[in-house]
């Protein structure tokens, strides 16, 4: 077994192993087109079997860990790549995955968050509104993060609207939204958009606009014009109602998704 640091070479390569789960691979494959091989805070690396077939693989974005692999792989290698940078760290990923992670107290890892994660690959569930729905330009983000900061459950961090804007500017991300009297009344957005997946994010609706279908109608539009593209959606959720409007939208749960912070 060998495990090496990858390069630009090797991205046809690792490109094939991770498209076959485009969902939960999203992170992994935006981060690649994006920032690509040779940046100062994102490394790539992957173990290959005796075959040179690539079995897993390790991702690392600042101070984010995201490993991959399709069946056993050698978790103590990984660790070892994990701790030869300085702490904390910080992993996510397929629940059955970085569970084999928790075992090493040298990782350190922090609160376990637990998510369901569903993805949807077809329109058929999708139907077609008269309500005017718009797409946010840059010019839109303060109302954005406006929106985002009324509702309760939502932390907004410091750097949000950076991010906003350099995810708008690199086109991977896009939010579409409703409003009334110049204020936006709900919004949905897309993260982490890449050539074959996209993450649903961002559902909200201002609290005297609830229960009149704004967000629904609004998702209705954004998923149709995503799939339409060729691309599978996906997003996490851990309340069983929202999961449940989801379902009606074609969405289907794939899995569990752990985040330890």
């Amino acid at each position: 077994m060998m495990i090496r640091k990858l390069t630009k070479n090797d991205h046809a390569m690792v490109l094939s192993f991770l498209s076959e789960e485009p969902s939960i691979n999203l992170f992994i494959i935006g981060d690649l087109e994006v920032f690509g091989y040779d940046s100062d805070f994102q490394e790539i690396w992957a173990e290959f079997d005796q075959q040179g077939e690539i079995k897993a693989v390790l991702l690392k974005f600042y101070q984010s860990f995201i490993p991959y692999a399709k069946g056993e792989f050698n978790v103590n290698e990984f660790v070892s790549i994990i701790t030869s940078y300085s702490q904390p760290f910080f992993m996510s990923g397929k629940s059955d995955i970085v569970e084999k992670f928790e075992a090493f107290q040298e990782l350190k890892l922090g609160k376990k968050q637990e998510t369901f994660f569903a993805e949807c690959k077809s329109t058929e569930k999708l139907e077609e509104t008269n309500m005017e729905i718009k797409k946010a330009t840059l010019d839109d983000i303060e109302k954005i993060l406006l929106i985002r900061k009324s509702i309760e459950e939502f932390q907004i961090r410091d750097d949000a609207a950076e991010m906003l804007r350099s995810s708008m500017e690199t086109n991977t991300a896009r939010s579409y939204y409703t409003e009334e009297d110049g204020q936006m009344t709900a919004c949905v957005s897309t993260t982490a958009e890449n050539s074959i997946s996209a993450m649903i994010v961002g559902v909200c609706t201002r609290k005297e606009y609830r229960r009149k279908g704004l967000a629904t109608a609004i998702m209705q539009k954004l998923f149709k014009d995503v799939l339409n593209e060729g691309k599978v959606l996906c997003l996490f959720y851990d309340n069983p109602e929202a999961g449940r409007i989801y379902k009606r939208l074609g969405f289907k749960d794939i899995g569990m998704w752990t985040m330890y912070r």
